[in-house]
């Protein structure tokens, strides 16, 4: 296939990635719509990519040489013990080929390889889009409508606009997110600041430690930043069940919206269920660096099909324990690229695409159930594991499933 016109809604990392594989596949035309006026680098939370998803991605182009990243070797699991001393106790040890990385430093490496041809619009918000009559590459193609109330007419339509996708919606309209009864408080801090913490020191700055508690988790780990090095965490638990959070909607409280109640409601779990050291460490957050993050996740039915297709978070809404949605992400860029120049028509580019991608996107949702349930809604009684006991319990979690981060693309 050669030519035709692309509109990619949504310009983050999805939208990014795809904008560039399309018009390197040979693409004609492409337009990117983003929503946001502001920033989007600025975005600070972190993320992680296996190694070996990070060979074959840069391997593809879809994964640029040169972003900064932080090696992790292994993932260490702790549970509070007075006895121990203020770290807490080493449950076990796992090997963790990843590597960390700022959102917006990603962001920004995969925004400056998106070639000149493509055309990237800011503050334009998409509405709606649906079937058009006839698009000039021949066929049926797509309209979008946009909050000025103007329509443009593609060939083909890709949402990368996130777990409320307006694509989606046009696509499969009762595919939608589903609450998972819990959420993630997130936050992160410049990690000179752990020198405030006197003689304690970071004992593993190439270890990801997930401190273990009743009813949650909660990892920590080091990213780079834009003035250096960061500490980044997450933490997994129930929410205060006193109506303080609205969830029957898939959202977010950003960082700098973190009320005083819920502040409190934080400040109560890490006095009750940390480590003193691991708790002192997140007290060095920022308020304004703090936000909640409600988890959902979600399997659409299709991630193709007239003129429309789905990447990333549009396509399935995975939670966050597999450690799989940047290459995720990329990987749905590759797959449509390879896809676009195999095929002799959109049809069969996005029959082969849904093919290839829903049953990947499935699998992720799959296992990062398993997870949620394991680490946070049927915890085990942390403080009676061993290292024997650990490892069993990982592996039931695994259900034969290779390891987290996603999966090997087949061709």
């Amino acid at each position: 296939m050669r030519g035709g016109t692309i509109a990619v809604i949504g310009g983050s990392i999805a939208g990014c990635a795809v904008a560039t594989a399309v018009a390197r596949a040979g693409a004609g035309h492409v337009v990117v719509l983003e929503r946001t006026r502001g920033r989007l680098a600025d975005r600070g939370v972190g993320l992680c990519v296996h190694d070996e998803r990070a060979v074959e991605l840069r391997a593809s182009g879809a994964l640029p040489a040169g972003i900064e990243a932080h090696r992790l070797r292994r993932r260490r699991w702790v549970v509070r013990d007075d006895a121990e001393g203020a770290g807490g106790r080493l449950l076990w040890q796992q090997p963790f080929p990843f590597h960390s990385y700022h959102w917006g430093l990603l962001w920004r490496g995969l925004r400056e390889s998106v070639p000149g041809t493509v055309v990237y619009r800011q503050g334009e918000t998409v509405t709606a889009v649906e079937a058009a009559g006839s698009g000039t590459g021949g066929g049926d193609g797509a309209r979008v409508r946009l909050a000025g109330g103007s329509v443009e007419g593609y060939d083909l339509v890709v949402g990368a606009d996130g777990y409320r996708s307006v694509v989606r919606a046009a696509l499969c309209a009762d595919s939608r997110p589903h609450y998972a009864g819990y959420v993630c408080w997130r936050g992160n801090f410049d990690a000179a600041r752990l020198d405030e913490l006197g003689s304690l020191a970071d004992p593993v700055p190439e270890a990801v430690t997930t401190v273990c508690f009743p009813g949650g988790t909660c990892v920590v780990y080091r990213i780079p930043g834009p003035g250096g090095p960061r500490v980044n965490w997450v933490l997994y638990a129930a929410p205060p069940q006193d109506g303080r959070l609205r969830l029957d909607d898939p959202t977010s409280f950003p960082p700098g919206a973190l009320t005083p109640g819920l502040a409190e409601h934080l400040d109560a779990l890490l006095e009750r269920e940390f480590p003193p050291y691991w708790r002192r460490a997140l007290a060095l957050t920022d308020p304004a660096d703090t936000f909640v993050q409600p988890i959902y996740d979600l399997e659409a039915a299709r991630t193709a099909g007239g003129r429309l297709l789905l990447a990333g978070d549009a396509a399935s809404v995975v939670r966050p324990h597999n450690t799989s949605g940047a290459a995720k992400a990329l990987q749905d860029a590759t797959a449509l690229a390879d896809g676009w120049r195999r095929s002799e028509s959109f049809e069969e580019l996005l029959d082969g695409y849904h093919r290839a991608r829903g049953a990947a996107g499935r699998d992720l949702v799959a296992l990062a159930r398993r997870l949620g349930r394991a680490q946070v809604e049927r915890t085990p009684a942390w403080a009676a594991m061993d290292g024997d006991g650990m490892a069993a319990w990982w592996q039931g979690q695994l259900d034969g499933a290779p390891g987290i981060g996603g999966r090997a693309m087949t061709p």
